[in-house]
């Protein structure tokens, strides 16, 4: 594939990563000697590795949430149990369609030349695919061409559902301190200089319905309680416009800020919050832990907007955020969303369901952890070292 498409956004990004089923395939499974071998494990607790499986989280519909319920999307979420999980980028759609036609569909040709397509004799089924789309504008234009009752609030000009441009530069981390080894600003795993895994990752996907129509619902939700719900309280990043509805009422790009790991208790507790509320920020929330300490962000966000019927109870398409990131531990990235929901300061603080982030308007349906080799052992690592 990359001998034909660049490694770019011109070309197509092609990223192979394994699930924990995968590595139970291997000699002892993920507790075996093979694996607990050349796998990272944790600084911070030396028996566990830095690849677990995903678990809830705290407001998520499972066994473990038994209070936890959502206004529309009451779908149970399931911890998939994929072996390998491709993700494919590009800028330009067709060349996606074009790598997926020679892997998964024997086209025998790449960018228009004759390459013979794999032949996997039954060792792949494709459990599910995700769909995702990035672009300035384009989530309006989907919720325009689709009738949405709630399209007329999306923003002209995010890339987003929800109306504000996400993954921006100083949200992201480095790409460096997303791996095993990290960088001089955080190293959360025992990988080494000479590691069989030096300059691999952790990558979290789930699938996620967004209940947009509650979101940008009537006059209970305009954009000084939406862009509370996204950002903070301590301030409010912006007032918006006059019309608070039309074309999301206001800005689609703020920066974000981080205002230390105790910001978001200071919102909790009403601390010269915007009108005294109780109230929890999205991102001031995961910022309690996603920050080294000396600010730089420990991940980098891959994902973006979907619009499908898959996991929607009435089969209907419906507005997704396909989540996806790289993270250097599963557990690292375990911790940041138990944050994300913060139902400790929730309890402490008395902060109203309604005023907790996003939480109540996501529902996660699927989650899974993969691990993403080094590009030097991308192809089944650790099968090679099998006896």
């Amino acid at each position: 594939m990359e001998s034909r498409y660049p490694f770019s956004p011109a070309g197509v990004f092609v990223f192979v990563a394994y699930g924990v089923p995968y590595f139970n395939r291997l000699p002892g499974g993920l507790r075996g000697a093979l694996v607990r071998g050349y796998i990272p494990r944790l600084r911070s607790s030396r028996n566990r590795l830095a690849l677990e499986e995903a678990v809830p989280g705290p407001t998520d519909l499972a066994p473990s949430n038994p209070a936890i319920s959502k206004a529309t999307y009451n779908v149970p979420l399931v911890i998939e149990a994929n072996d390998l999980l491709l993700t494919l980028r590009s800028d330009v759609l067709g060349k996606t369609g074009d790598v997926l036609d020679w892997l998964l569909r024997g086209s025998d040709q790449l960018n228009g030349q004759p390459v013979p397509s794999p032949h996997f004799n039954g060792l792949f089924s494709i459990t599910s695919n995700r769909v995702m789309f990035q672009q300035m504008g384009l989530p309006r234009s989907v919720a325009d061409e689709q009738g949405l009752a709630f399209a007329a609030r999306v923003n002209v000009r995010s890339p987003m559902w929800m109306g504000f441009a996400d993954q921006q530069a100083s949200g992201s981390g480095p790409p460096e301190i997303t791996t095993f080894q990290g960088n001089r600003s955080a190293v959360l795993t025992t990988c080494g200089p000479r590691s069989y895994m030096r300059n691999g990752a952790i990558q979290h996907l789930s699938h996620v319905i967004l209940d947009l129509e509650q979101f940008y619902a009537g006059s209970d939700e305009p954009f000084t309680e939406r862009v509370q719900y996204m950002f903070r309280s301590n301030p409010i990043p912006a007032l918006g416009n006059p019309d608070q509805f039309a074309d999301g009422g206001g800005p689609a790009f703020l920066e974000n800020v981080f205002q230390g790991s105790f910001d978001a208790r200071a919102n909790a507790a009403a601390i010269k919050t915007f009108q005294g509320e109780h109230r929890m920020g999205h991102l001031a929330a995961l910022q309690r832990s996603s920050r080294a300490a000396d600010g730089t962000p420990i991940h980098i966000r891959m994902d973006g907007p979907g619009y499908d019927p898959l996991d929607v109870p009435d089969g209907s398409a419906q507005p997704k955020l396909q989540f996806t990131a790289f993270v250097p531990t599963a557990d690292f990235f375990a911790r940041m969303r138990r944050n994300q929901a913060s139902l400790d300061l929730v309890r402490k603080y008395s902060v109203a369901d309604e005023n907790n982030g996003l939480e109540r308007f996501i529902t996660a349906t699927r989650r899974q952890n993969f691990l993403v080799p080094p590009r030097r052992h991308r192809a089944f690592p650790l099968l090679e070292l099998a006896d």
